[in-house]
Parts: C-alpha cells; structure tokens; sequence
C-alpha cells in the first residue's frame, strides 16, 4: 500500500470535523486495529524495523485493539517485511486474541495456490483469527525478480484473483487460463474447515489472556516465549464479522474504479488506502455497491459485506494536536525519501513522488493525529461519511519504537472508549 507516488494519489482537500459527534450507536461498533509496515527508517537497521512490528502487535493486542495489519515489500527500506503471511504465522503464534491480517500479499508476485495454502494453514492452525488481503502492487522489479514481468502487474490480477478465491472455497481446484494451467489437484489442507484453538494452561476462566511477557520498551519481542498447550477445541466465531468455518476473510486493496469493479463482482471487502479522503472513500463505497448489485447480490447481501470494508489511516495521540502533528513531520518527510526514493520499476517508466513533506501534512489532516478527542472524532467523522466501520492505523511514523509502543497504548487507553460500541 505504498500509493505515495503522484501518478497514483490525487490532490484531496483536508475535511472539516463535525461540530458535534453523533450520540447514535453503530451495529457492531467499530472496529480499531494498527498498521505496520515494519519500516526502515533512516539510520535503521533490518532486524530493528521487524522486531518494532513483534512489539507493536503484542502492545497492539495489550492495549484491547482488534487486529494488526502487514504490510509486504521488496528491496526497499519502506517496509521490509517480504512475505506478510509468514510474519502473520509468527505474530498469530505471539498473540491469542487479536486478529492478525496481510495489507497485503502482492499477488502478482505470489502463486496464487501457494498463497491460498499459506492463508488456509494460518487460519486454520489460529482459531480463525487470520484475515488475507491482496492486492495488484505496483509496477516494481519484484516483478521481474519472481518472474511475472510487466504482464502480471498490467493484466494478469483477475486470473490470480479468481484462482485463489477458488483455491479457498473449494475442495478441489484446477485452472486453465492464459498464466496458470494444471489439472485438478485436492485443496490440501481445506480453508473450509472448522478452524481449532488451542486451549491454554495458566488462567482462570475469564482471565485476559496473556500474549507473553509484557512487551514494554526495554524488553526484545523476538525473545519472547509462549505458554504450553494443554488441549484443542473447536474455535469460537472470531470478532468483527470475521467468518471462521467458510475459510478466512479476505479483503482487496482498491485503488481504481477497475479494483472495486473486480471486488464487488467476486463479493469480497475493499481495504481502501490512506492516501484518500473520506469523499474518495465514499465514491469508492458507492461505486462497489453499484457493482455488488449489478452482479446479481441482493441489498442484503451487499449489506454484510459492505461491513467488512477497512479504511487505512494513520494514528499519532498526543496532549496537543500540534505536538502530534509535529512528530510526524519530523519523522516521515525524511522517511518517505528513503523508503520510497528506492522504488525500481519494472520497465524503466518514471514514477514522480509527490512532495514527502506536503504528503505529510496531508495524512495529518486527513487522520487521527492529535488529541485523544481529535483522534476519536475523526475516526467517526470517516465512518458517517463512509459507512466503513473499521480502520487499520499506521502507528510507527514517529519510527522509534518506545514511541510506537506508547502511542498504541494510548490509542486503546484514551481514544477507542470514545468510539461507538455496539
């Protein structure tokens, strides 16, 4: 989701917070996780960006967020996790609550079964608690790198697209398209089992569960151990609308009105990026629904799915929104210039990236950086406009990890009880 490039993000004007924030009750709540890019920052080394996204999904679980969302690059110090699955296996294995999710899996760049078999293993062997997100990428080297080129990235995502839903729905799967073509195979192991959750020793009934040891910033996330299992049963539904039995939820990145086409015909959620404000949003969210009748749903239908629709953004909670406000801008400027500046096309074609610092102030004046109060009004703000009631939050763009970690925790301590709960 590094959309930062100005051929890709348009020219959005800041929104005015409402006067007054509505005392209406949203079914089901809202639904607040973090974004984790698992990001280099100048100065940074490899190691130390991945084991700030270990922390900040512990602490994001710890301060009662809902879901941690990865992101997945290659070759560049703007994230430098390469496969999300993998890290979600990790991080699933760290957490027992939470929902972990990939934002996203680059699928031109992934087989489209073995990406399935990745996603089915993880939810099943989780209790359910593992969300897929794909999406198309950009027209970067990792294409020629994996060996799908130009034509994988330009034309070749609704066949990779289709394949893996039916890899995911289905007990046995074959293709015979232009880019995958093999005979019938079983879908081993089957995404539409009933997931199983390990039982734990060392609690009493209703005891918050403990994720590890407290992950503050003093202690190393990549050392932490968790306790032994004791028993399997059958998974409970997991939360958020996220289906257990049925395979795990997936959601497309949607940058284009051809991407929402795409998923409102297959019937999947949108992952919408933080580059776009909340009337783009909207657009988006109406042009789906458009698409989700015209293909045959009912209203009911394109109702429940409309529900799992997420809205990326960013979170930085401070005393003063100035004080948000300037963390940020002195910390992400320079952070875009390394991170995206490193970006390779696939072909040579230029790709001109908007001003790092403009870029900046617009994501301040788009999301949740400021007050607690500020944070909690524009996160409803967002859902009145948009109907999108949940949110993955980019957390680490002061790219200091006790900072990340204390400012995760005061998004759970002081923003989500001001949000809406059902």
């Amino acid at each position: 989701m590094s959309a930062v490039h100005a051929s890709a993000v348009p020219t959005l004007a800041p929104y005015k917070l409402p006067r007054q924030r509505s005392a209406r009750r949203v079914p089901g709540g809202l639904s607040t996780g973090v974004f984790l890019l698992s990001a280099q920052f100048p100065g940074q080394g490899h190691a130390e960006a991945l084991e700030r996204t270990v922390t900040a999904t512990v602490a994001a679980e710890q301060a009662g967020l809902d879901s941690v969302w990865l992101a997945e690059h290659h070759f560049v110090p703007y994230g430098v996790c390469p496969d999300a699955a993998t890290l979600a296996g990790l991080l699933l294995g760290r957490t027992r609550r939470v929902r972990i999710g990939t934002a996203v899996s680059v699928l031109p760049t992934h087989h489209p079964v073995r990406l399935g078999e990745q996603a089915a293993l993880l939810h099943l062997t989780s209790g359910g608690r593992f969300t897929l997100g794909v999406g198309r990428g950009g027209p970067w080297v990792d294409l020629a790198v994996f060996g799908g080129g130009a034509e994988a990235y330009e034309q070749g995502f609704p066949e990779s697209l289709e394949l893996l839903l039916r890899w995911l729905r289905s007990s046995r799967v074959g293709a015979s398209g232009p880019r995958y073509n093999f005979p019938e195979v079983a879908v081993v192991p089957r995404a539409t089992e009933q997931p199983f959750q390990a039982q734990r020793s060392g609690r009493r009934p209703g005891e918050t569960p403990r994720t590890a040891r407290q992950a503050g910033p003093s202690q190393h996330a990549f050392a932490e151990t968790t306790p032994p299992l004791t028993s399997l049963a059958p998974a409970a539904p997991a939360g958020g609308g996220a289906r257990t039995a049925g395979g795990p939820p997936v959601v497309i990145a949607c940058t284009s009105l051809g991407s929402v086409r795409l998923a409102a015909q297959q019937g999947v959620p949108m992952l919408l990026g933080m580059h776009s404000g909340d009337e783009d949003k909207a657009e988006m969210v109406a042009a789906y629904r458009a698409a989700a009748l015209e293909a045959g749903r009912t209203p009911d239908q394109v109702d429940r799915i409309e529900a799992e629709h997420v809205a990326a953004g960013v979170a930085q909670v401070a005393d003063r929104t100035a004080e948000a406000r300037s963390r940020l801008l002195r910390s992400m400027p320079d952070f875009f210039r390394y991170g995206l500046g490193a970006h390779r096309t696939v072909d040579g074609r230029e790709r001109r990236m908007r001003d790092p610092e403009q870029y900046t102030e617009l994501l301040c004046d788009l999301h949740a950086v400021g007050t607690p109060r500020l944070c909690a009004d524009r996160l409803l703000a967002t859902h009145e406009r948009t109907g999108i009631r949940r949110f993955a939050l980019l957390v680490e763009g002061s790219g200091d990890r006790a900072e990340t970690v204390a400012n995760i925790a005061r998004l759970g301590a002081e923003v989500l009880p001001q949000l809406p709960q059902d």
